[in-house]
């Protein structure tokens, strides 16, 4: 793993612990010289982060859209900014960047594109670990949401495990290099024809 796609809130929420776990996690990926790939704005616990990973010798590169871009400011101080004109584009271009992605707390942004890349690992498009940080309980319901999905028929009891979940920054490094795909997804991934 060289990069490691964050997804989190452009908002910093209300809770002080959330800012400290972005921070955390940007310092923490400039320790281990991972680069952190996310959503190029500057504002809410995207900038922390990236500006944590950047203050502690980090590479950061930010992916956002031209309408973003506007409305939040991209980030000025990234080793790489890239501007898309879609949500579309800006998520593939991510999600091509990353090696792997985790998720801190945010709104539906966060937990959009934290699905579509389960989705994708689901449906074996890509094969790369999925982690939470489940900071102050935060992603508590979601996970009752998915547990819901298996308990009702909408999700195999395999797909619960895609998602590597962390209570603490520290160990969501652990839970990534310990994450496997599904067997199914495996499965469709190796009987899919390649380019």
């Amino acid at each position: 793993m060289k990069r490691i796609c964050l997804f989190c809130g452009s908002n910093a929420g209300t809770r002080p612990v959330y800012a400290q776990a972005a921070a955390d996690f940007g310092r923490a990926l400039a320790s281990r010289d991972l680069t952190l790939v996310y959503g190029g704005g500057s504002v809410g616990l995207m900038t922390i982060a990236a500006e944590a990973t950047l203050a502690a010798g980090g590479k950061v590169i930010g992916v956002i859209t031209e309408q973003l871009m506007v409305r939040e400011v991209g980030h000025p101080g990234l080793t790489e900014l890239l501007i898309v004109p879609t949500m579309h584009e800006r998520k593939a271009l991510m999600a091509e960047y990353a090696d792997a992605f985790v998720a801190l707390p945010g709104g539906f942004g966060t937990f959009d594109e934290l699905c579509e890349m389960a989705t994708w690992a689901q449906l074996g498009i890509h094969a790369k670990p999925l982690a939470l940080v489940n900071v102050d309980g935060y992603f508590d319901g979601f996970r009752a949401q998915i547990d819901r999905g298996v308990a009702d028929g909408f999700l195999r009891a395999e797909h619960r495990t895609m998602l590597a979940v962390a209570s603490r920054v520290d160990d969501v490094f652990d839970a990534l290099a310990n994450w496997q795909a599904p067997a199914s997804a495996r499965a469709r991934r190796d009987a899919t024809p390649q380019p």
